[in-house]
């Protein structure tokens, strides 16, 4: 709004960066929208979720002031298993989110056999196992049943590829809409596919 000395008028907000342009408000991460999501769930009664911790081992702390330690060193405890764990209607959720640079397939380099173990188990047991993945280069982020996920990863030791096409994700998982109180809304999704 121009005032009437013919100037523009400042305005007081921090101009938007660039990335803050092209996702409105949304979160800048997976991670950040399915804690948003989760939160959301949890306060309106839907579901409990939550994102694991990380077991670590401190082994070293600074105390330069009484109110303010600093760690120095530590380690991992043991490897971790999935991300995010809970109850949905009487039944157990467990899964890992991931993002993706790549365009035209999910690389396996940021997931380990124990996690795929841990999943396996999860789903004989019969709780409900999957993978959120966020093509971000797309902006497409789908839910895929980690059940999906097993026969791909097995091949890969018998020289298969060592990812999954984006293709083979499309077609075999759900695509995940953004929304603006349930960012990443699963649940919808577990809802389709489960009960």
């Amino acid at each position: 709004m121009n005032y009437p000395n013919g100037k523009r008028a400042r305005s007081s907000q921090p101009k938007a960066s660039r990335t803050e342009k092209h996702f409105g408000n949304r979160g800048m991460s997976l991670e950040e929208d399915i804690n948003h999501t989760n939160a959301y769930y949890q306060s309106a009664g839907i579901a409990v979720i939550h994102k694991k911790p990380t077991p670590v081992q401190i082994v070293n702390v600074d105390y330069p002031k009484r109110s303010a330690a600093v760690i120095k060193e530590a380690y991992f405890k043991q490897p971790s298993t999935t991300d995010y764990n809970g109850i949905y209607r009487s039944h157990y959720i467990d899964f890992e989110a991931k993002e993706t640079r790549n365009k035209t397939s999910f690389p396996f380099s940021n997931i380990h056999q124990h996690q795929i173990d841990h999943m396996k188990a999860v789903v004989e047991h019969g709780g409900l196992c999957f993978f959120i993945i966020k093509f971000t280069p797309l902006d497409e982020t789908f839910l895929l049943p980690a059940v999906k996920l097993f026969s791909f990863w097995d091949e890969q030791y018998k020289g298969g590829r060592k990812s999954i096409p984006y293709d083979y994700v499309k077609n075999n998982g759900e695509l995940i809409p953004f929304h603006y109180q349930a960012r990443i809304n699963y649940i919808k999704i577990l809802d389709k596919l489960y009960f």
